[in-house]
C-alpha cells in the first residue's frame, strides 16, 4: 500500500460525516435561536407582515417562553449519552432532529389555537429531543475521526452552530416581513431540518463499517488509526461510572466547561444590558449588533482549525500542549475582555463593541481546546462524558443571571458592573487554570472495553484484536 493509501483518500466518508454534523447543528440552532426575532414579530405585527395574526403577551409569558426549552433540554442532557451509545448515534440524533422539525412545522397552528402555554410545551419538546444533540454528535465523532485529523473534522463540525445562530438573528426578520409572516420562521426551520433527516438517512452511519459508500481504503486508515475505539454497535460496553466521576482528568474538564459556561453566558448576555445601561447604546434592537460576535465566533473557528492543522502538522506541539494553549485563548482572554469592558464610558462606546466582539470571537477556540477532550479521554465513552460534562455547564446560563442580579442591583452603575465582570473573569482565569494544570489528552484505562469485565478470555484482549487487522493498514499517529 503506497503512502498516499496510508494516509487515505483526501476526500471521503468522513468529511461527509463530518459536514453532515456541520449541516445539522446549523439546522437545529435556526430552530433553536429563531425564538427571540419571532416573538418581536409575533407580538408587534408592524414591525414585519401586519396581515398575520398579533399576541397581546406579558413580559412574564415572554419569558416563560423563552426559558421553557431549556426546561427540557436539561431533562434528556444527562441519558443522551447512554441513549446514543446504545441505540447508535443515528437513530438517537436522526430522530432528535426529525422530532424537532414536526414541532417546528406545528408552531404556527398550535400558537395560533392554544397561545402562549401551546408554545412552551412545543419549545419544551423541543428541548427534550435536542438535549440528545451534543452527546451524539461527540460520539460520532468519536467513532468517524482519524486521530490526525480529530481537531479538524471535530472543529468543523461545531462551527455549525455559530452559522445557525447567525443565520437565524440575519434571516429571521426578513423571512416574517416577506408573505409567509412570522409562521415562515417556522416553517423555514422545519424544511432545513426535514432536508438534514433525509441526507442523514442516506448518508449517516454509525460507524465505517455500516457505511455503504466508503471505500476500502478510508475504511482502513481510520480503523487503524482508531486502534482503541470498540464497534459501540455490535458491542454494548458497560460504562465504567465511578472510574469516570474519580478520574481526575475528567472532573478537570467538568471544571473547565462549567467555567466557560458561566463566563460565556455573562460575556453574551450580560454585556448588551451594560451597555445599554452605563454606555446608553440600544444594542438589542440592533440586529447587526447582535449577530456581530456570533460572525466574529464563526470566523475565528476556521482560524484556530488552520492553527491548529499548522502547529500539529510541523510538529510543533502535541497534542496535549494544543489543547492548553487554544483553551487558554479561549479563556483568558474573555477574561480580560470582561475586565476590560467594566472600565469602558460613553465616550468609548465602540471600543466597547470592539471587546465584546474580540472577546466572544476568541472563545471559539474551546471546541479544539476543551470540547473534544471527551475524546481523547475515552472515543468509547465519548458521548456519555459529553453528557456528564454538558449537564453541570448548563446550569452556569442559569446561575450567572442570579449572580449578576444580587450584584447589579443599580444598572447604571460602572462600579458595580466591574465587580460582575471581575467574578465571571476570575471564574472564567481559574476553571481553565484546573484544567491545564490537571488535564491530559491521553486516553484513560477505562476506555477499554473489557475494563469492567473480570472473566474476559485472553483471544479477546486488544493486543489479540489489534493482531487482526491487516499490518499495511496500521499508521502509527
Amino acid at each position: 500500500m503506497s503512502e498516499d493509501e496510508c494516509k487515505g483518500p483526501k476526500i471521503g466518508m468522513r468529511h461527509v460525516q463530518s459536514f453532515l454534523l456541520f449541516f445539522g447543528f446549523m439546522s437545529i440552532y435556526i430552530s433553536r435561536m429563531n425564538i427571540g426575532v419571532a416573538l418581536v414579530a409575533m407580538t408587534n405585527a408592524n414591525t414585519t407582515n401586519p396581515d398575520f395574526v398579533e399576541f397581546n403577551w406579558t413580559q412574564k409569558e415572554i419569558s416563560y417562553i423563552l426559558s421553557s426549552f431549556y426546561w427540557g433540554c436539561f431533562i434528556t442532557q444527562f441519558p443522551g449519552g447512554n441513549i446514543c451509545k446504545y441505540f447508535g448515534v443515528k437513530k438517537s440524533l436522526g430522530w432528535a432532529t426529525f422530532i424537532s422539525a414536526i414541532l417546528c412545522a406545528i408552531t404556527p397552528r398550535c400558537v395560533m389555537w392554544k397561545g402562549w402555554p401551546a408554545f412552551c410545551v412545543i419549545r419544551s419538546l423541543q428541548g427534550l429531543s435536542q438535549g440528545l444533540i451534543y452527546p451524539s454528535v461527540v460520539q460520532h465523532l468519536a467513532n468517524w475521526s482519524p486521530l490526525q485529523e480529530r481537531n479538524r473534522l471535530g472543529a468543523f463540525s461545531f462551527t455549525g452552530v455559530e452559522c445557525g445562530v447567525v443565520l437565524a438573528l440575519s434571516l429571521s426578520g426578513i423571512i416574517a416581513k416577506g408573505p409567509m409572516g412570522w409562521p415562515g420562521i417556522s416553517y423555514v426551520s422545519a424544511g432545513l431540518c426535514f432536508t438534514w433527516c433525509l441526507l442523514w438517512l442516506i448518508l449517516g452511519a454509525n460507524s465505517v463499517r455500516e457505511s455503504r459508500f466508503i471505500s476500502q481504503a478510508e475504511r482502513l486508515y481510520i480503523e487503524s488509526s482508531m486502534a482503541n475505539v470498540s464497534n459501540t454497535q455490535k458491542s454494548k460496553i458497560p460504562t465504567p461510572w465511578r472510574a469516570i466521576l474519580t478520574s481526575v482528568p475528567f472532573l478537570s474538564l467538568v471544571v473547565a466547561r462549567c467555567s466557560q459556561h458561566y463566563g460565556v453566558s455573562t460575556l453574551q448576555t450580560q454585556t448588551p444590558a451594560y451597555l445599554h445601561g452605563v454606555l446608553k447604546m440600544q444594542i438589542k434592537s440592533n440586529a447587526l449588533y447582535s449577530a456581530l460576535p456570533f460572525l466574529a465566533c464563526w470566523c475565528t473557528s476556521y482560524l484556530y482549525i488552520f492553527m491548529g492543522d499548522v502547529l500539529r502538522s510541523k510538529g510543533i506541539l502535541k497534542l496535549t500542549a494544543l489543547r492548553r494553549t487554544f483553551s487558554i485563548m479561549a479563556s483568558w482572554i474573555p477574561a480580560m475582555a470582561l475586565v476590560a469592558l467594566g472600565f469602558m464610558n460613553e465616550q468609548r462606546r465602540t471600543w466597547a463593541l470592539v471587546i465584546m466582539t474580540l472577546g466572544v470571537a476568541a472563545n471559539s477556540g474551546k471546541i479544539m481546546g476543551i470540547c473534544l477532550n471527551n475524546i481523547d479521554l475515552s472515543p468509547n465513552h465519548a458521548g456519555v462524558l459529553m453528557s456528564l460534562t454538558t449537564t453541570p455547564a448548563s446550569l452556569m446560563p442559569l446561575i450567572s443571571p442570579l449572580v449578576v442580579g444580587v450584584v447589579v442591583s443599580d444598572r447604571t452603575s460602572p462600579h458595580q458592573w466591574q465587580i460582575a465582570f471581575g467574578i465571571a473573569a476570575a471564574i472564567f482565569f481559574l476553571g481553565n487554570l484546573v484544567y491545564i494544570s490537571l488535564g491530559t489528552t491521553e486516553t484513560q484505562p477505562w476506555n477499554d472495553e473489557y475494563y469492567l469485565t473480570k472473566d474476559c478470555p485472553e483471544s479477546k484482549t486488544r493486543e489479540n484484536l489489534l493482531e487482526s487487522t491487516p499490518k499495511a493498514a496500521i499508521v502509527r499517529a
